[in-house]
């Protein structure tokens, strides 16, 4: 069984695709391509499909993650390119590797986020960028399903700063922002709130969010790496192979005096 890891994204109007709603496009390029699946047991099955820590409905992304179980194997980028087309514009398939190494979503430890905020002063971002920044914790709530949530979402949020601005008669402002997953999540949205609590920010408009990035963060340098580049590394190389087989081809004693 081969197993073929993608990434994906979510561009445009499609970033108010639900998850369920991604997840039947997907299942209908699958057998558009007539990509050779492999099944789940049981009375009911399913196509080997995993996702991993997908993002918010209503938020962008670049950097999407899911893996899929073939019984024959196919070249990644082939596939890629036959499920890419298969799939609305917007959801675009745009990197494939074989899985040669285990736990992607163990290496799903971090998000980069960059959120948009029009109709607010930069200068009053950067001062409630600033108290945030500064504070020890800030405890923000959310509507759950057993009812309000209070959590911090300071102790999550590795770096935030502002990256670009313009000021004047149509004033925004653009931060970028890595949040580490934890445990109650803490979500673009979140921070805005602790935003809003620090400095009383409020955008007159629903902020516009996309991920960047998503993957391992490395705490020593504050960026966060390609999840799937351990794949491609294990990958054996053109060279390696062509040594390997001409190892396996040898006759006995070739290469003895």
């Amino acid at each position: 069984m081969q197993r073929i890891r993608l990434r994906y994204t979510k561009r445009g109007r499609l970033r108010f695709t639900s998850h369920r709603d991604f997840q039947r496009a997907f299942e209908r390029a699958l057998r558009r391509s007539e990509v050779p699946m492999a099944y789940s047991a049981g009375f009911t099955p399913h196509p080997k499909v995993s996702y991993a820590n997908a993002a918010p409905t209503g938020t962008g992304s670049e950097a999407e993650f899911l893996e899929i179980a073939l019984t024959e194997a196919r070249d990644p980028e082939v596939l890629r390119g036959l499920l890419d087309a298969s799939m609305p514009d917007g959801l675009d398939i745009i990197d494939a590797v074989e899985a040669r190494t285990s736990g992607l979503a163990e290496r799903l430890t971090a998000s980069v986020w960059e959120m948009r905020l029009d109709g607010v002063d930069p200068e009053d971002v950067r001062t409630a960028v600033a108290a945030f920044n500064d504070a020890e914790a800030v405890e923000v709530q959310r509507k759950a399903k057993n009812g309000i949530r209070t959590f911090d979402a300071r102790a999550a949020v590795a770096d935030l700063r502002v990256v670009a601005d313009r000021p004047g008669e149509r004033p925004c402002a653009i931060l970028r922002l890595v949040v580490r997953h934890v445990t109650p999540a803490v979500r673009p949205d979140d921070v805005l709130s602790g935003l809003r609590a620090v400095a009383d920010l409020a955008p007159p408009v629903p902020a516009a969010v996309t991920r960047l990035a998503q993957g391992l963060f490395d705490e020593e340098s504050g960026t966060v790496t390609d999840p799937l580049a351990p794949d491609r590394e294990a990958a054996p190389t053109a060279h390696s192979a062509v040594a390997g087989a001409a190892v396996a081809t040898a006759p006995e004693g070739a290469g003895s005096a």
